[in-house]
């Protein structure tokens, strides 16, 4: 039995589905429509902080917290620097993204809110449903951005992104707010791939996060000692204080997502919208929202055909082959591309914007044999798009 039902359902609003509601608004294709927008819990938590890079103003450019034109990239051999231009890198606070996108929604008519569990989603007579809390809705077209378990990754690479963040306070003036730190790959490597970013709001006060690729978690001590020791011995930092934490864990893998299950558009996440070797997300759920919603005004659907396997998929299952079998540490491999590449052609590569010739000079300057290898048998396990 259907209790209720819609042109759209939105389930989950985090950054996907809030990004899509937003941009439904103000493209003003919700006019005449019932627009379900289903989350567990409400949004009123600065649990969370995107950083990203753009050269122009992108849609949620009002509620940049902070920006920089340069950043630092640290090893234990080399640190430079860098000029980031014609990118500026970006942060988003979660609670500025949340407040911003609901009083856009609270004041369109079309969009209801409920906060329920949403236990499952599915098609049936053509139309796609949710059930959240006992009741099922329905709609003409759902989009999901719940991944509601781990993929079956047989065959193919899932680490882990995992970080914890510290928003310290210090008790005089330590940090340069003109220039954030990208990476610090100067933490013991022991457990994997392990980094710091600094993101630097004045002279007091920064985000400090500390951040590993790897398949398995870490005890929460163990994020706390590698956050401690980072702001102690390597910044050099002594009376500082907590103010707030994050933690997240963003899935690095080269399995393929659904994109389309019947009427359901999977989106962000579940949608495959974070890329597989580095994690980043916040651009590519931008890119992916603009797509649909230009996909909705030619055709009336939101679904197009601009998914298929890509060289950059490729690329990122060569990286996760490395990092999975240890063949390179990945500090070195992100120090060779920062120390012999411009820094705005590595962002470029790293958006999936490059161009063929702009990616075989950044390839080249890798270690050849190793990641020849592990293309060899990309290749061979799924084929080459060249």
């Amino acid at each position: 039995m259907i209790d209720a039902s819609y042109d759209y359902i939105i389930t989950g609003m985090g950054c996907a589905g809030l990004s899509l509601a937003v941009q439904l608004s103000e493209a003003g294709l919700t006019k005449g429509k019932r627009i379900l927008l289903v989350d567990r819990e409400p949004k009123d938590k600065n649990d969370r902080t995107w950083c990203f890079w753009e050269t122009t103003p992108g849609p949620f450019e009002p509620i940049v917290f902070r920006k920089w034109e340069k950043a630092w990239f640290h090893n234990n051999d080399f640190s430079g620097l860098l000029s980031l231009s014609p990118y500026t890198y970006k942060m988003i606070r979660g609670i500025d993204f949340f407040k911003y996108c609901l009083e856009i929604v609270s004041k369109d008519s079309a969009f209801e809110i409920i906060h329920q569990q949403v236990d499952s989603v599915g098609n049936a007579d053509g139309k796609a449903f949710c059930v959240a809390a006992g009741k099922t809705y329905s709609a003409d077209y759902l989009f999901n951005s719940i991944l509601f378990s781990k993929p079956d990754s047989k065959g193919e690479y899932y680490l882990l992104q995992h970080f914890k963040g510290w928003i310290i306070h210090t008790d005089s003036p330590s940090f340069n707010v003109d220039q954030a730190t990208l990476m610090d790959f100067r933490p013991p490597q022991t457990h994997g791939t392990t980094f710091v970013y600094v993101m630097p709001f004045s002279p007091q006060d920064a985000l400090i996060e500390y951040t590993l690729f790897t398949a398995d978690l870490l005890k929460d001590e163990d994020y706390k000692k590698g956050l401690t020791d980072h702001i102690n011995n390597t910044l050099g930092l002594k009376n500082w204080e907590v103010r707030e934490e994050e933690f997240g864990i963003i899935p690095m893998t080269n399995h393929r997502f659904k994109r389309r299950e019947g009427a359901i558009l999977n989106i962000g996440t579940a949608g495959g919208r974070t890329k597989g070797s580095s994690g980043y997300t916040f651009r590519f759920i931008q890119k992916d929202t603009a797509n649909i919603i230009r996909s909705l005004r030619k055709t009336a659907s939101p679904f197009d055909d601009s998914y298929g396997y890509s060289r950059f998929d490729w690329y990122d299952s060569v990286m996760l082959n490395i990092l999975t079998h240890g063949t390179l540490k990945g500090d070195a491999i992100f120090t060779d591309l920062f120390k012999r590449n411009e820094p705005h052609r590595i962002l470029k590569f790293l958006d999936n914007e490059t161009t063929l010739t702009e990616e075989l000079r950044i390839l080249s300057s890798l270690p050849q044999l190793p990641f020849m290898k592990a293309g060899l048998e990309e290749s061979i396990r799924k084929i080459s798009p060249f």
